[in-house]
């Protein structure tokens, strides 16, 4: 029987932190990280993933947690992650280039490269600066649309394809500017859905993440699917029932749709589950629940 391959067993390691990392434990998720980066230095799995942990660390302390709509902007230059999180790329992106060149798993490091890409973008995005999301999304186009072209097998790839299919379709006054500024290619927001759907199906690293984009993406006020949006929120939930940010998104979704008793309910169980929450997922859905609690009810006051 063939012996997986130091790439196979690196992601299936891999897969263990992703699990931690969408279930709130970070710190747990890195160490695993770390010990991919140990055992197989010149792989860029273990940066690239740490690199994601890093990004869900600033997504935490800075991003709108309260509402479920895809652009929780802020307006924080920077957090004290920032720059290991931008070494983390680099090595990342380096360490892919060496593969490529050595021709080992060269499919894959175009993959790897264009995960890096769409983290660079997603924290762009996140600050709410166009021009250099726009930017590393066109190069994250790029390098995952030449490892499917390797190989059509890597799905994966299609998470970050499909939300640069669906945002370039969707925001149009932004894009026209873009297009005549950078050369950006065009979209399809219905093949940015499906695409995205593929990978919250049968994805291998990315398919926890698929489902957060995709239930983001179907809340948002041009969509409205709230129903299935609910729906991936709930399978989130259920996956890791230990992070709150879930139930957070599912009571702001109840508000959106009316359900005005469950809204409150599901803030409430929020704000007291995370009472003397020792770790940054715990603190920052604390503080999330106490604002959204403290904008239905002004009078109210509630404790840090």
């Amino acid at each position: 029987m063939a012996q997986p391959s130091p790439d196979e067993q690196d992601r299936a390691y891999g897969r263990r932190g992703l699990d931690l990392m969408m279930d709130g434990d970070l710190e747990g998720a890195i160490a695993v990280f770390k010990e991919i980066e140990k055992k197989d230095p010149q792989s860029p799995v273990g940066y690239l993933l740490e690199a994601d942990a890093a990004w869900w660390r600033i997504y935490y302390s800075t991003a709108n947690l309260v509402d479920p709509d895809v652009f929780a902007a802020t307006d924080l230059p920077s957090t004290p992650y920032d720059a290991h999180f931008e070494d983390l790329l680099n090595i990342t992106i380096a360490k892919s280039e060496a593969r490529i060149k050595s021709s080992q798993e060269v499919a894959r490091g175009y993959l790897y490269q264009g995960m890096a890409y769409a983290l660079r973008a997603r924290l762009a995005g996140l600050r709410d600066k166009d021009l250099p999301t726009a930017r590393a999304g066109k190069k994250m186009r790029t390098l995952l649309l030449k490892a499917l072209e390797l190989d059509p097998g890597l799905t994966d790839a299609y998470l970050g394809v499909g939300i640069y299919n669906y945002f370039v379709d969707t925001l149009s006054a932004i894009v026209k500017i873009l297009r005549w500024f950078i050369g950006l290619p065009g979209g399809s927001r219905e093949e940015g859905l499906k695409q995205m759907r593929l990978v919250a199906e049968k994805g291998d690293l990315a398919r926890a993440e698929a489902k957060f984009y995709l239930a983001k993406d179907y809340s948002r006020q041009n969509e409205r699917q709230y129903d299935r949006s609910m729906q991936l929120f709930q399978e989130l939930e259920r996956e890791y029932p230990r992070n709150p940010l879930w139930p957070m998104l599912i009571a702001s979704l109840h508000c959106r749709m009316g359900h005005r008793q469950k809204c409150e309910a599901g803030y409430r169980d929020v704000y007291n589950r995370t009472a003397g929450g020792k770790n940054e997922v715990e603190k920052a859905l604390r503080r999330a629940a106490r604002q959204a609690l403290a904008r239905r009810h002004p009078e109210e006051k509630f404790a840090e």
